[in-house]
């Protein structure tokens, strides 16, 4: 029984989403045959061509004149210099054509659309090279990415006025998912006459069903931003060859999709599971080969005559240690494209080169955090396996992929583990780069610190969220603001990169914790701290010890909407009262500045809109907490 595994759009473009390289290389360890693509960055090729532009130029002209946006008449307008470019800027940033990037760093080559206009901002006051604080006087392959990226990124802004509103190069028709009670809004998208890029979409879907004639067809969805693709997949399998099973699961489906009773999603899907792949494809492959009866399946949904049924049979999921070594054959690793969005050293990561994805531990060994899944598998399943088996498993991914960069993707990655893993590697003298997510906790001392730089440790990321001891403590977080900034302040003095996730809107929090939080964040960018960040507005989860136990937490949660679908992001109602989407507007502005290395000397309060209140936070806390840690 032949396996295809897919990506559907949207997910990174640098590289592969590791959810089909984990399943196939498991399927395969089960003499499976297993193989998979990734139609999201297909998709991306395919319209990213000469044959692509064409197509897309095709719409415009079919839109009336008073309906073309003044981007999309200017694109339409440089149409020649687009199409003439096109292909090259993409094998630039595919790393095959790397010599054309001095013409395109020269900005005399590609047409430049409105995304160029960020540049400005940069202002040279002698005149010269407004960008040379970033890139220097040699950094022409940084500078050719950074303007190829804003190159593409204006044709998507014209792709989404002209074909389709939707459109994003990461989070594709996301409002149509995302906690969304009712299937309605996707199903009416789903019967709507297909635009330019659901045609695409359909065409590489059965392409890929004509190479690999597969029996069961597994679609990941990771994100919201992937479930409009998943369906268009299935629609189009489904309308092809009925025969061919579907399987939907992924990360969205693990969230959102727990109570699932809507049955128009089995139009598209036969079966959608839960939580890890590896036991629920399993059995259903046993039963589909006639070895297990349907009453045996594990964490899946089906659609029967009395309607939605869930049927667990509540097998123990496969051991860690035992789920194998992803693969990525059958990917086109070359095609992927390295992008340089921001300039900033650490948040280029995340879209720049091609990192092989891995995870050292099974779950969250902390597993505390309030707002966070708790109570889902992927957090609350703990299971670490030996630095051995670890790095046997770097090892042959090596060998298939020629790439020794690695991205670990654990929830938290246990310091301990990390430890064990730069020995091993120092022991069999396995030179790598790595980086992955990490809680900054008192562990990680300048010796350890050290130790990880050593083992090819160039990033780390962590959850500072608040930046208030109060709500640290009320979030049973485990750290506090003094301990991070030691911490941090450890992996960048091994000369490695700190980002910190940061969080606003959680239960309780005021205006003046918001002041304050910023100043916190403010001290460690002045101090060499932390290098990135990225403030998003807390969410309230089902799933979360918020969710399950608001009162502790001083919210009332407002009723869900009724539905049969998604069922996560819920409603709360905060005593506090405070506008934290004017706040987060601020916080962002000057977080985009700090991670450029601008106003950090400005006071915190220049950044608001309205009237705040002074921060009571000393102006050198972090520099005294640092003192005292050297003390």
């Amino acid at each position: 029984m032949r396996v295809l595994s897919l990506i559907p759009p949207m997910t990174q473009l640098n590289t592969p989403y590791p959810s089909t390289a984990y399943l196939t290389g498991f399927l395969r360890s089960r003499g499976v045959a297993a193989v998979q693509e990734d139609l999201a960055l297909a998709l991306v090729l395919r319209l990213f061509s000469r044959a692509g532009l064409l197509a897309v130029r095709e719409c415009i002209h079919a839109l009336p004149v008073k309906r073309r946006s003044p981007r999309v008449q200017a694109f339409d307008r440089s149409f020649e210099r687009y199409l003439a470019t096109m292909e090259v800027a993409v094998a630039f940033l595919q790393g095959r054509d790397p010599s054309i990037g001095h013409r395109i760093g020269s900005r005399n080559f590609l047409p430049e659309g409105s995304r160029f206009e960020a540049l400005d901002a940069y202002v040279d006051a002698d005149g010269g090279d407004p960008l040379a604080w970033a890139f220097g006087a040699l950094g022409v392959q940084d500078r050719a990415r950074h303007f190829a990226t804003l190159y593409l990124n204006d044709i998507a802004d014209v792709l989404r006025e002209a074909v389709d509103p939707r459109f994003e190069f990461v989070r594709y028709a996301e409002s149509l998912a995302q906690s969304q009670a009712s299937f309605d809004p996707l199903a009416q998208a789903l019967a709507e006459p297909l635009n330019l890029i659901d045609r695409v979409l359909r065409d590489l879907s059965l392409e890929a069903v004509a190479r690999h004639a597969p029996h069961v067809v597994l679609v990941s969805a990771p994100f919201p931003g992937n479930v409009y693709g998943a369906l268009r997949i299935a629609q189009a399998i489904k309308r092809h060859d009925p025969a061919i099973i579907t399987v939907l699961g992924g990360g969205f489906v693990n969230t959102e999709l727990r109570e699932l009773k809507e049955p128009r999603v089995f139009d598209y899907f036969d079966y959608v599971t839960l939580d890890d792949g590896e036991r629920p494809v399993l059995a259903l492959l046993e039963h589909l080969r006639g070895e297990r009866p349907q009453d045996r399946l594990v964490r899946t949904f089906l659609r029967t005559a009395q309607g939605v049924r869930f049927i667990d049979a509540a097998e123990p999921d496969i051991p860690f240690a035992e789920a194998g070594t992803p693969t990525w054959d059958g990917l086109p690793l070359d095609r992927y494209l390295s992008l340089l969005d921001m300039l900033n050293p650490m948040h280029r990561l995340w879209s720049d080169a091609r990192w092989n994805k891995l995870t050292v531990a099974h779950g969250c060994y902390w597993k505390k955090c309030s707002f966070c899944d708790t109570s889902l598998d992927y957090i609350s399943r703990y299971e670490a396996v030996a630095a051995e088996t670890l790095v046997d498993r770097i090892e042959t991914i090596i060998a298939e992929t020629g790439q020794t960069g690695f991205h670990f993707v654990d929830e938290a990655a246990p310091p301990k583990a990390l430890k064990a893993l730069a020995e091993e590697l120092a022991r069999r003298r396995r030179e790598i780069s790595w980086w992955g997510n990490i809680r900054f906790e008192k562990s990680y001392t300048p010796a350890l610190c050290a130790q990880l730089a050593d083992s090819g440790c160039i990033a780390v990321s962590g959850g500072l969220e608040v930046a208030s001891d109060r709500l640290l403590t009320l979030m049973q977080k485990g750290v506090s603001v003094e301990q991070v900034a030691r911490v941090t302040h450890a992996f960048a003095d091994a000369g490695i990169l700190v980002h910190a996730y940061l969080m606003y809107g959680f239960p309780t929090q005021t205006v003046q914790d918001t002041v304050d939080a910023l100043e916190y964040v403010r001290q460690l960018f002045a101090a060499g701290c932390i290098q990135s960040g990225f403030f998003h507005r807390f969410a309230c989860s089902v799933h979360s010890p918020v969710g399950r136990d608001p009162a502790q937490y001083g919210v009332t949660l407002k009723p869900l909407p009724a539905g049969l679908f998604a069922k996560n992001d819920v409603g709360f109602i905060d005593p506090a009262g405070v506008d934290h989407a004017a706040l987060g507007t601020a916080l962002n502005k000057a977080l985009y500045n700090y991670m450029h290395g601008l106003g950090l000397d400005q006071e915190v309060r220049s950044w608001f809109a309205g009237r705040v209140p002074r921060t009571t936070v000393p102006r050198h806390f972090v520099a005294r907490a640092l003192e005292r840690r050297h003390d």
